[in-house]
């Protein structure tokens, strides 16, 4: 959270080198992506999925599941996604498994994002923060999923306690689920989408041109809704995180045409699409090689 007496414009410099020396998540994130491609894997154990692979729902099979995908893809993305509901499900046992995942993940030097989708205010969202972007928990991954929905500057905890450890955070601005126009198209012209992108583009000025560390959550399946709502996703220069790729219905062309001039920062998320070619390693490498050569077609 800001600093007590400190200018926000100097909290601003400040947090643009993060206070623990560590590079910022923009600008890791950015250089994974020139060197890898923009792919970013989800590690989403469904019931069904460990089945398909032979294991069993339980806290071991969970973890098979979970290491085999890092092992396989993880030198292939630029950043790897796992489920944190599917961990949850498990009770204790199965967060124990996303602690071991995202220490591996760690270990391999491949960037994770918890997608826990956490959003709340005060002390509560401040609670949030510290599990998901502060350096010692157990849970700490390299960024975090959330939800702006309580109003965006309920995330200030997190906004901050990111740029300090040089950690990121993904933004929910425009899902593809029905429901989600209910919401984040209210307004039209000066939509509630069109506000957190503008938000986000405000707190990425931090980074002075540079790939910023507050990326948005955009589906690869939004189709037209993009410019409908004239939304600059360009204007943001931080990532923008669209899952949505392979089972769910969208293709590396359709990322190209929704992007547009926003499609350099798009990292494109696939799940099932990939991890149905489990359990075998090679398999499974071999499917996210072809989605990442989609993407990377010219």
């Amino acid at each position: 959270m800001p600093e007590q007496g400190l200018p926000e414009q100097d909290l601003h410099e400040r947090h643009a080198f993060p206070l623990c020396g560590r590079e910022s998540f923009g600008s890791r994130l950015g250089a994974a992506m020139a060197a890898r491609g923009p792919l970013c894997v989800g590690i989403d154990p469904h019931p069904a999925l460990l089945k398909s692979w032979g294991l069993d729902d339980d806290a071991a099979g969970l973890e098979r599941f979970s290491l085999t995908v890092l092992e396989s893809v993880g030198s292939l993305a630029a950043a790897v996604k796992p489920q944190v509901a599917l961990y949850e499900r498990h009770g204790s046992a199965g967060m124990a498994v996303l602690e071991l995942l995202l220490a591996a993940a760690a270990d391999a030097a491949v960037l994770t994002i918890a997608d826990a989708k956490r959003g709340d205010i005060g002390s509560t969202m401040a609670a949030y923060a510290d599990a998901w972007l502060r350096d010692g928990s157990s849970l700490a991954a390299d960024s975090v999923t959330l939800s702006p929905y309580l109003g965006f500057e309920s995330l200030r905890p997190a906004l901050e306690l990111a740029a300090e450890f040089g950690r990121g955070v993904f933004v929910l601005a425009l899902t593809s689920n029905p429901e989600g126009a209910s919401v984040q198209h209210r307004g039209g012209s000066d939509s509630v989408a069109r506000r957190i992108v503008q938000a986000a583009a405000a707190e990425n000025s931090r980074y002075h041109g540079a790939m910023g560390s507050v990326g948005l959550v955009v589906g690869a399946t939004v189709g037209s809704a993009l410019e409908e709502l004239q939304l600059d996703l360009a204007s943001v220069r931080g990532p923008i995180l669209a899952p949505g790729l392979g089972a769910q219905g969208a293709t590396p062309a359709d990322l190209r045409r929704t992007f547009g001039d926003a499609y350099p920062w798009v990292l494109g998320t696939s799940s099932r699409d990939i991890l149905g070619a489990g359990p075998d390693v090679r398999a499974l490498r071999d499917a996210a090689q072809r989605t990442l050569d989609g993407l990377t077609a010219v």
